[in-house]
């Protein structure tokens, strides 16, 4: 029997019907390289709308509408469950950590010169992609053998259940904190303090910069500094994806290790706390959304190509 669905559920089938297109968009305009975005920050963002994509597909659009929805479908055998389960924690380990990337880029690039020349290149983006997704990928294997089969009918195993060493095992508990780190603990405090870092020095280095140019020109002319004007839009891209980020992410956060503290482990749909687990789940699929909506705010040259490839995304796609 299903349970009455809350109306917070009806959310989910909008999120997946604006950020599935939303984030292929993205890639697609991102990949023709014609933003004026070096290559090294192009292929961050790359990373980081994929890992989007990937969230708002497994965890959005399989876990809770297509299994809802399709009860018996292909993902009720025990081999597709155990692998949803797997891309279910990956995609949300790379969406963060993908994230977390992107701004130690623009913190060395911003706040470290004698790194920037070696750590600030397409080739060193690549590495850290590469290696970001290698470790969440051996982080997040251990999930798919969390579940055994609920039973098996001729020779064909169906369902998944929790396997009964998950609560005992001191691997399974080693595990559970590894993840709960990288997800939950870790992320929001490095970006606040990546963050802060950045925006005291560039605010530093305005300051000196501004004090030197008033010496040599009047206020009009400081005003149209192109230095500080490419300061502001940097700042302005990266405290935007960092800052939804751990607004939207926080109250997941917060609820994780409250529950975590009074050990409570299961709900009824009925309980208030389980309404908010949902709705924190909700707004952390919604920050998946958020970035395409951040570049078309803040670069012009994203803008005008989202209208070309609106105005004719036929021939876009015929060129790739």
């Amino acid at each position: 029997m299903r349970v009455q669905a809350l109306p917070i559920e009806i959310l989910f089938p909008v999120l997946a019907i604006f950020g599935i297109p939303a984030n292929l968009m993205t890639v697609l305009i991102l990949s023709q390289g014609k933003c004026g975005l070096s290559k090294g920050i192009t292929h961050y963002m790359i990373a980081m709308a994929t890992g989007d994509l990937m969230v708002l597909v497994f965890n959005v659009f399989v876990s809770q509408i297509f299994k809802y929805h399709f009860p018996g479908s292909l993902l009720s055998y025990t081999p597709a469950c155990r692998l949803s389960a797997f891309l279910q924690g990956l995609s949300i380990q790379l969406s963060i950590w993908f994230t977390i990337a992107f701004t130690f880029d623009r913190f060395v690039a911003i706040c470290c010169n004698k790194l920037k020349g070696r750590y600030c290149t397409e080739r060193m983006a690549n590495v850290v992609i590469f290696i970001v997704s290698s470790l969440n990928i051996m982080v997040n294997i251990p999930l798919s053998f969390r579940y055994e089969p609920t039973h098996v009918l001729n020779n064909v195993q169906w369902g998944c259940r929790t396997v009964t060493t998950y609560l005992t095992s001191p691997v399974w508990a080693a595990h559970r904190w590894l993840t709960n780190i990288s997800n939950m603990f870790l992320p929001i405090p490095l970006l606040l303090l990546l963050n802060t870092l950045t925006a005291g020095h560039i605010l530093a280095a305005s300051r000196v910069r501004r004090a030197l140019k008033s010496s040599k020109v009047d206020a009009g002319e400081m005003g149209r500094d192109p230095e500080l004007k490419s300061r502001r839009t940097s700042i302005i891209l990266l405290f935007t994806i960092s800052s939804c980020f751990v607004v939207l992410s926080a109250p997941i956060t917060i609820i994780h290790i409250c529950v975590k503290f009074t050990h409570m482990t299961s709900f009824q749909v009925s309980h208030s706390l389980y309404v908010a687990i949902r709705a924190a789940f909700l707004l952390m699929c919604t920050s998946s959304c958020t970035n395409t909506c951040i570049y078309a705010l803040t670069q012009r040259r994203f803008r005008e190509e989202v209208k070309t490839l609106l105005k004719s995304p036929y021939a876009r796609l015929r060129k790739l």
